[in-house]
């Protein structure tokens, strides 16, 4: 019985992206984030499972790629593609380019299924990461639409911009660090691990002395923590 347990909490992240799908539909990207922080939850708690059970799985591997497109892929480019219709009032094309998203999440999901490459870290931007950033910007905006923020998602530039971004990261060969500890992990790997703990950090105090929203909190440590792996890239770090 144990071995199911990983993949009924796997269900869980679909059940949640599949909500979050439905209240972004209805324009509430503030419900749809909190989903979207469920999902990531579940998606957390199967892997941990798995491994505290030794119930590791083919069928739960499929498994936690077909979940993770809905609430990594397609839930983030819904929102977002509401995000833009709403700041700027009305249908565009542009409108549309977030949908891209889910493409692109979708080529990064079977990719990471048969690279074995990726087994202590990622070569892309993975899709909670982009997930994360792409529904606290939306949950931000949403709750204050009169932020400099909120302008940018207005113009016909940002958020096309962002997508594409978004999109090249999701399948670029870009080394990003993951959080699986190891016994023999590098000291290197160690110190870009401390270092951006001291930047959630200081993430959270900005937030708390300014009382910014939380959700801030979320884009500033996602956005660093891309920007960090690309300056590791291009240094060779």
């Amino acid at each position: 019985m144990k071995k199911y347990i990983p993949d009924m909490i796997t269900s869980m992240n679909l059940l949640c992206g599949i909500i979050g799908v439905v209240f972004a539909f209805k324009g509430r990207p503030d419900l749809a984030f909190i989903f979207m922080l469920a999902a990531s939850l579940a998606d957390f708690l199967d892997g941990f499972a798995a491994r505290a059970l030794d119930a590791y799985s083919d069928l739960g591997k499929e498994l936690d790629s077909l979940c993770d497109l809905v609430s990594f892929g397609v839930l983030p480019s819904v929102m977002l593609y509401n995000c833009s219709r709403t700041c700027m009032f009305g249908e565009s094309w542009v409108c549309w380019v977030p949908l891209l998203i889910a493409l692109a999440s979708a080529l990064r999901l079977a990719k990471f299924n048969v690279d074995e490459r990726q087994s202590d870290g990622f070569l892309g931007l993975p899709t909670p990461g982009c997930a994360l950033l792409v529904g606290s910007l939306c949950y931000f905006v949403a709750r204050d639409p009169a932020s400099f923020v909120a302008t940018w998602c207005a113009g016909p530039v940002f958020i096309p911009v962002l997508s594409v971004c978004l999109c090249f990261l999701l399948v670029s060969e870009i080394p990003m660090f993951s959080f699986k500890f190891h016994k023999n992990d590098p000291q290197v790997l160690k110190n870009k691990r401390l270092a951006f703990a001291f930047i959630v950090l200081a993430a959270l105090l900005v937030v708390l002395i300014c009382r910014l929203d939380w959700s801030v909190a979320v884009l500033l440590i996602l956005s660093v923590y891309i920007v960090k792996n690309i300056v590791y890239a291009i240094v060779r770090i």
